[in-house]
Formats: structure tokens, C-alpha cells, sequence
């Protein structure tokens, strides 16, 4: 794999994304889970439904249930019997008749339509409606919500609440998944401490891991986290040998910018195949991928926010091509900027900003402030990207700019 750092110039994010792409082979191996167990995991399967949802016509009110015939003879039916959900009314219902009906219960083979409790009055067996009626008027008919045979959820699709469900309302107890992805964590490095620990003259907090983990569990992977590892050829080399023993993925922050005088590159360059690229992105622009003995490596930047962008816009997208998963789908919206921006043609820049929707009900975003790749909370005060190409200058206030809603990895 070419080390992209010696050629000139940037490689495109476009180029970088789809290079690693093209290097990712998803997890074939399943398991049968019980729904219970299944939520945010990835359908090995398509779900076609055993049944009609509903699975008989029922009432959608508490009320009356009667043939619509009857009331163009009349408007006062006799109450013949009950139907409750669970315990459907077993005898026959003529015309002139009809039958009290609860929500959700089977509707009797010779009713055709119900009218709501409210609109009628009853005296012991007489009920009066007042109202016109339509054919079919609050019946749920079978196969109204889903029909048999008909397919569901598509192979590759990631399980959600709702999903369960659905699942369970088709009487689906199991479900063949993917299995989870195993992802290690590593952080190098002399200075970082972790919270809770004193701060030496130098030291500072390390907090990608916590951040990335936090991302990580949401995206449904085993975490295996090796803490922050010392400065030490041995050490590092150990750390390294045994994640890629354990994990799909391996994952670390810092000692990936050109020059970096560590042992990361060094313990790398011995174990696998690895690419130091430069991207043209901002920020986050040194990024390393390639392929350990037994796992595919990513490499972020040290700084908070280029580790969390890049981790967002290049490794997720990569770890869930691996759980065999459908790609991420990111909304996009094309809204007015209400302040300058700053940027110079050369890198794609996802800068934090805030959407809203003023007073004339338009859709308008602005920046968190300062953009600096240090700073953490210009992401945790922002909820989308403002995604300018790398091609583009600065923007002036009024302009209409690209924005990337955050997804629930982030928000």
C-alpha cells in the first residue's frame, strides 16, 4: 500500500473514502437471535410475513358493528350480542340488528361496518343511529397493515424498536443477524491521563477513546478498550499484537501527522500494511488505514474534533460496510448561511454549525464559533455540518450552503 504523505498535493476525501471502501470485507458469519436480543443488529435475511396484520377485519372504535343495509330500512337496530377483543361474537347478525363492538375486536362475518358509541343512543336493546353511514366506515380490514407474503424488512437492514415490533406482531420469535463486530481502542502516549487522574505539568485528559466508544456503542460493536498505552516500543508493539488478535477492527488516536518521531508508525510499519494518508478534509486531514495480521487498522488524528470527524465521516462508514450492514443514509439540506465563513479553496471542511428555522418559517444555519480542531465544544454545541467542497471559498452571510444533519452517532 503507497504512503500517500510522499506524493504532492491532498488525496480527495471522494478518493480516500472510496480507496478504503474498496479494502473492506463485510462479516459473513450469523447467529439466531431472539427478538428480545436483536435491537440494532443486522438482518442476515429477508423478513417476508407469515400472516395478514391485521389478521381478521376489526373494529377501530368502541361501538356498533351492523350490516350498512339495514339502516336504508331504518334507523333503530336491535342489539343482538357482544364482541369483545379476544371473544368475538360466535351467532349470526340479521338485518335490523347489530352487535356492541370493542376496539380491536373481530368483526362478525355478517357486519360490514361501525359506527362509534357517541353517535348513537341506546334504550336496553334499541339503538338509534343518528348519523349517516359509509360502507366500510371504522373497520380495519385483514392485510390492512401488513399482507401475507409480503416482505418486510430487507436483508442488511439494522433492527430498530419499531422493528421488534413488527417482528413480534408476526409472531416472529427469531431472526438470523450478523454477528457483532469486535473493535479495539488504543491511545498512545506519555502525557494522557485519564479522568480522575492527577495532571502533571504537560499531562492532559485524553477523551477520544470515551468519545469513540460512546459512537461505537452505537453502532452495535463489541468494545475492547486498551486504555491509554505509554510511550514504549514493547509496550505499543504488545498492545497492537493483541487487538488485532482479538478484534475485526482496531482503532487509535494520535501519532498518524507526517514527521510523527513515535513508535505507532514504527510498531505499524512491522505489523501490517498500512497507508499514511494526507486528505484533503478539514479538519482531520493525516488519516491512516491499511490491514493488520487479522483486522483492518484506522488511524486518527489526535486532535478531539478531527478524530471524532474523521472517525464520523470515514471509519463509520467503513465499519458498517463490515457488519454487512446498508450504508448510512445522512440527511442533507441546502439552507442560508446568516454569517460569514471562513475558508480557503484546497480541503473539504465540515464545519459545526447550528440549524434553525426563523421567524419566515426558512430552514437557516449558523457557526458554533470558533472552528479550531481542538475544540471539542463546537461540536457539542452544534447539530449539523456545514459541508463546504473543497473547491469552495468563504462564504458570505445570506449564502446558501450545504448542511449534514447530525445522526444519532453524534446527537
Amino acid at each position: 500500500m503507497s504512503d500517500c504523505c510522499s506524493a504532492p498535493g491532498l488525496l480527495p476525501f471522494e478518493q480516500a473514502l472510496q480507496n478504503m471502501l474498496s479494502q473492506i470485507t463485510p462479516v459473513t458469519e450469523t447467529v439466531n437471535i431472539a427478538i428480545e436480543q436483536a435491537l440494532n443488529s443486522v438482518l442476515a435475511q429477508d423478513i417476508f410475513s407469515p400472516l395478514n396484520v391485521p389478521n381478521h377485519d376489526n373494529s377501530a372504535m368502541d361501538g356498533y358493528a351492523f350490516a350498512l343495509e339495514s339502516l336504508h330500512q331504518t334507523k333503530i337496530l336491535t342489539l343482538v350480542g357482544r364482541s369483545m377483543a379476544g371473544a368475538p361474537y360466535q351467532g349470526t347478525c340479521k338485518l335490523g340488528e347489530c352487535i356492541r363492538i370493542m376496539t380491536g375486536a373481530k368483526m362478525p362475518p355478517c357486519c360490514d361496518s361501525v359506527e362509534m358509541q357517541e353517535n348513537v343512543q341506546a334504550n336496553d336493546s334499541e339503538i338509534t343511529f343518528l348519523n349517516e353511514k359509509q360502507f366500510g366506515s371504522h373497520v380495519r380490514k385483514a392485510g390492512e397493515d401488513i399482507q401475507l407474503g409480503q416482505q418486510v424488512l430487507n436483508k442488511g437492514h439494522k433492527i430498530s424498536a419499531v422493528d421488534i415490533g413488527i417482528l413480534a406482531s408476526l409472531g416472529i420469535a427469531e431472526v438470523r443477524v450478523y454477528r457483532k463486530l469486535t473493535v479495539a481502542l488504543i491511545a498512545t502516549g506519555d502525557e494522557l491521563k485519564l479522568p480522575g487522574q492527577a495532571l502533571n505539568s504537560g499531562d492532559i485528559y485524553e477523551s477520544n477513546s470515551f468519545v469513540l466508544r460512546a459512537m461505537l456503542e452505537k453502532l452495535h460493536v463489541e468494545v475492547i478498550d486498551f486504555g491509554v498505552i505509554e510511550d514504549d516500543f514493547e509496550a505499543i508493539k504488545a498492545a497492537f499484537v493483541s487487538a488485532d488478535k482479538q478484534a475485526d477492527a482496531v482503532i487509535s488516536s494520535g501519532g498518524v501527522s507526517v514527521g510523527d518521531a513515535d513508535y505507532t508508525k514504527t510498531v505499524l510499519d512491522d505489523l501490517g500494511e498500512i497507508g499514511f494518508w494526507k486528505i484533503a478534509m478539514k479538519p482531520g486531514k493525516p488519516f491512516a488505514f491499511g490491514k493488520l495480521p487479522n483486522s483492518v487498522f484506522f488511524g486518527l488524528p489526535g486532535n478531539p474534533v478531527s478524530a471524532l470527524v474523521t472517525f464520523h465521516q470515514l471509519a463509520l462508514v467503513a465499519l458498517t460496510k463490515m457488519q454487512n450492514a446498508q450504508p448510512l443514509k445522512r440527511t442533507i439540506l441546502q439552507v442560508k448561511c446568516t454569517n460569514d465563513l471562513r475558508k480557503s479553496p484546497g480541503r473539504m471542511d465540515f464545519q459545526r454549525g447550528i440549524l434553525s428555522v426563523n421567524e419566515q418559517g426558512e430552514n437557516i444555519v449558523v457557526s458554533t464559533g470558533s472552528q479550531g480542531s481542538g475544540i471539542l465544544s463546537s461540536l457539542a454545541h452544534a447539530n449539523c455540518f456545514i459541508v463546504l467542497g473543497s473547491d469552495q471559498g468563504k462564504v458570505a452571510s445570506g449564502e446558501t450552503v450545504t448542511v449534514q444533519l447530525f445522526d444519532e452517532f453524534i446527537a
